[in-house]
């Protein structure tokens, strides 16, 4: 048997006669509830926060992404093609172009992306989770979907025939220019959709066919500013980029969803962190109850301790105990306030108690990490904080 484990079980599971100790007891055992359940609840909700922020760019980021190392396109061969429709693991890929471009429209101005995109693209990404009103854009058309809010600033409607949404395109080239005319692709396209997304990324693109935007930037028929790719799922991601790689020798970069919004992934990762830390300090404070109610107990416990070591325990055993009590303490009620954090986060996403807005309920996601870090974080700090009040225990004391 394990002697200090069953000494720090019975000092866990009886009370102490002097009724202060249980006191401190008890509200060193609630800090440590308390602490693992705002902490886990808090985790849950930044996760929440986390999905809920990148949903938005995940409707129209790919899972995959190809450009050009050496300029804003690159030629796509039908041997190319071809191998790429033979990886693994890959559903989808669709050919685009994007390029800043001026809009006009009822001698209003804006300049935001036009991106071209080819038929395969509504495999790539969910079109229509996206679209607000009217219908996408049909092959070989001028037609072009745009942003809700590029809708605001323009006063614009669907299929507005009375006045004319037109794109400009600098014509590419050298040498002096005579007259504005001679310096811009320009056409009259025909909005017949509206997507919306976020108010960020409800102006940043206009949709239109890919022939449309290589006519305007006076492209090849192969020539393509990058690939959008989407992948299967359980696919190996960097065995797909590996052989994307190969397939063109290296002159190309492929970045995934997390690669394209870094400056976001980094942002709400920074703020997991810091949040993290605040409520690790949190618990830190409150394990100083734990410590202090471990010295009670050894005070308390005093003239069983010199019982213990006239008969021959030692002292790192004596120690062992409130090691091993502290260490159990933590576990327990570690456990006990990760249950009660489940419990309502599981509540608040089964019946959406919180709301933000009358419509939208406040994010949270239930995690196994989450639950790790914070059993984690729990235990590690009840030992180091059982390990410094077990070592009050001396000889000089028994003495």
């Amino acid at each position: 048997m394990n002697f200090p484990l069953y000494i720090a079980k019975r000092y866990l599971r009886t009370n102490s006669k002097n009724n202060a100790i249980n006191i401190i007891n008890r509200i060193a055992s609630m800090g440590i509830i308390v602490g693992a359940m705002a902490l886990f609840v808090v985790l849950s909700v930044f996760s929440g926060l986390k999905v809920f922020s990148l949903s938005f760019t995940n409707d129209i980021d790919p899972d995959l992404k190809i450009n050009s190392v050496l300029g804003k396109s690159f030629l796509v061969s039908p041997e190319q093609e071809a191998a790429i429709n033979k990886i693994e693991g890959l559903a989808s890929y669709s050919k685009i172009i994007e390029e800043r471009v001026l809009f006009t429209f009822d001698d209003k101005q804006e300049v935001t992306y036009l991106k071209g995109v080819d038929t395969n693209f509504g495999k790539v990404n969910d079109i229509k989770k996206i679209m607000y009103t009217g219908q996408w854009i049909e092959p070989n058309t001028y037609q072009v979907v745009v942003g809700y809010g590029l809708t605001q600033k323009f006063s614009l409607g669907l299929l507005d025939f009375n006045k004319q949404l037109e794109v400009l395109v600098p014509k590419p080239g050298k040498g002096n220019i005579e007259n504005a005319d001679q310096a811009f692709n320009k056409s009259t396209i025909v909005p017949v959709g509206i997507y919306a997304i976020s108010e960020d990324l409800d102006s940043k693109y206009v949709f239109a066919d890919l022939g449309l935007a290589q006519e305007l930037l006076e492209y090849q028929p192969n020539q393509v500013s990058g690939i959008e790719l989407k992948e299967k799922v359980g696919a190996d991601e960097n065995a797909i980029i590996s052989k994307l790689q190969t397939i063109f020798k290296n002159k190309v970069t492929v970045k995934n969803r997390a690669q394209l919004n870094e400056s976001l992934y980094k942002m709400l990762n920074t703020e997991n962190i810091v949040v993290y830390l605040i409520f690790t300090l949190v618990i830190v404070v409150a394990l100083f109850n734990l410590i202090g109610a471990l010295i009670m107990m050894i005070l308390d416990k005093k003239g069983n301790l010199k019982t213990l070591f006239n008969l021959g325990v030692e002292i790192p055993s004596l120690r062992k105990i409130f090691l091993l009590q502290g260490t159990l303490l933590s576990v327990i009620g570690g456990l006990i306030g990760l249950a009660l954090g489940i419990a309502i986060v599981l509540v608040q996403q089964h019946f959406e108690l919180i709301m933000l807005t009358p419509t939208l309920a406040y994010p949270v996601v239930f995690s196994l990490e989450n639950v790790a870090i914070v059993m984690g974080t729990i235990v590690s700090l009840g030992f180091i904080a059982s390990l410094i009040a077990s070592s009050r225990v001396s000889k000089k004391l028994l003495e």
